[in-house]
């Protein structure tokens, strides 16, 4: 969810310094990996926690050609960064729409929600960070302006981890719900 194409720096987490994890045994050397190619807990390379152009990367060639756009036929599954712009759009739109004056029960259906869908997330690195995140920054459910600001500032978080631009969050309603004063969306 969180656009991270970092490899993984969990304690419990697969080897990441570009070496397949050890097989015991084994008598084969280590399978090499692309730099930004990362694995999963299976220690496999996941496909939704890895870039496009790093996955093609470490496959056929004639994925190779196709990464020289960097971006993923339509019809192939969503590598982290389709999946994590997808993500955001989802969730902005849900605090778009959710009630200015929700009720206790709509609150906590919302706090269940980004909790369990910080545990389902595709992208297990992803999703662990999501979940500290969330840990120390409680989702704020109080209202559409208060989760609205909450996760702007929670996709913001994401973004300057990865040294993308933050987004003023003073004007997320008018991104994610009512389009642009200069009547572009309209």
């Amino acid at each position: 969810m969180a656009e991270d194409s970092r490899e993984s720096q969990s304690a419990n987490a697969p080897a990441t310094d570009g070496a397949a994890p050890s097989a015991g045994t084994s008598a084969e050397p280590p399978k090499k990996f692309p730099k930004g190619v990362v694995l999963g807990k299976d220690g496999k390379p996941c496909r939704s926690c890895t870039s496009f152009a790093a996955w093609a990367s470490q496959t056929k060639s004639s994925l190779k050609a196709a990464s020289a756009t960097a971006t993923p036929p339509r019809d192939c599954p969503p590598d982290v960064e389709v999946l994590g712009r997808s993500t955001w759009t989802l969730l902005h739109s849900i605090a778009a729409t959710y009630p200015t004056a929700p009720t206790a029960k709509e609150q906590s259906d919302l706090k269940n929600f980004m909790r369990l869908f910080s545990k389902l997330y595709p992208c297990w690195v992803c999703a662990e960070d999501f979940q500290a995140y969330m840990e120390k920054q409680e989702v704020k459910a109080g209202s559409r302006d208060e989760f609205g600001n909450w996760l702007c500032e929670a996709h913001n978080e994401v973004n300057r981890k990865l040294g993308k631009p933050t987004f003023d969050c003073r004007k997320w309603e008018e991104r994610w719900r009512t389009g642009w004063k200069d009547g572009s969306c309209d």
